[in-house]
């Protein structure tokens, strides 16, 4: 990591370092796109303190906005567009002292997507290992909570690991890909490890007669939407 790169990472997380800054970033994590009045009512404060915090994670790239109207209606007395807040694509990875993990990661991709050219497909092992990480992590969810269903297991999970689940009716959306360095450089073959890694941790938690894991690439979010099965 460049030192311009560490300091950089630095600021973004002194942007949290205020208590309600945290919040409201959470919210936004876990709700998606939100309008000041939404998280000054959901936190309790007012809404120039909302407006405040909101905008101090706007400038350090942690948040993103857009503009719509939230009534409902369109046309001629439709009201006034709102300004909401949701997740960027900035990634926070400070380590100290600095290391050098994407480096390591890259390196292993495109050392299996050479290998993967030869007779003997490296990407099919890849998948086996994907889906029984994936089992271990769903079986090991199902056993940390055995009070929560099995839906509620998965959300906390699919948290722990890096991935920002949404509830959207019976859909459960990522709005983050953990593995979004990577993407870019082979999609396919990330993609694919990923379907793998939540078909594994679906059945970890024996729920695949509810819930199956569908590759669905989008812009916004990740490639894979868990839907109904």
């Amino acid at each position: 990591m460049t030192q311009d790169k560490f300091e950089e990472q630095v600021s973004v997380v002194s942007a949290l370092q205020h208590s309600i800054s945290r919040r409201a970033y959470q919210l936004v994590v876990d709700r998606g796109w939100l309008s000041r009045e939404d998280v000054a009512t959901e936190l309790g404060i007012l809404r120039s303190v909302a407006a405040f915090h909101l905008d101090k994670l706007l400038g350090a790239g942690l948040l993103q906005t857009r503009y719509e109207r939230t009534s409902g209606r369109t046309g001629p007395g439709a009201g006034r567009t709102a300004k909401l807040y949701g997740c960027s694509s900035a990634e926070i990875d400070l380590s100290l002292p600095p290391r050098q993990y994407d480096l390591a990661s890259n390196l292993l991709a495109d050392a299996l997507v050479k290998a993967s050219e030869n007779p003997e497909t490296a990407t099919e092992a890849l998948g086996e290992v994907a889906r029984n990480a994936g089992y271990e992590l769903g079986r090991r969810a199902a056993a940390n909570r055995a009070d929560l269903s099995a839906r509620a297991s998965l959300l906390s999970s699919l948290a722990e690991n890096g991935y920002r689940p949404q509830q959207r009716g019976c859909d459960i959306i990522l709005a983050n890909c953990p593995f979004h360095s990577l993407v870019g450089r082979h999609p396919e073959m990330v993609c694919q490890m990923n379907l793998d890694l939540l078909t594994g941790m679906v059945n970890g938690l024996d729920c695949a007669d509810q819930l199956s894991p569908l590759l669905e690439p989008a812009d916004s979010r990740c490639c894979v939407l868990l839907v109904p099965a």
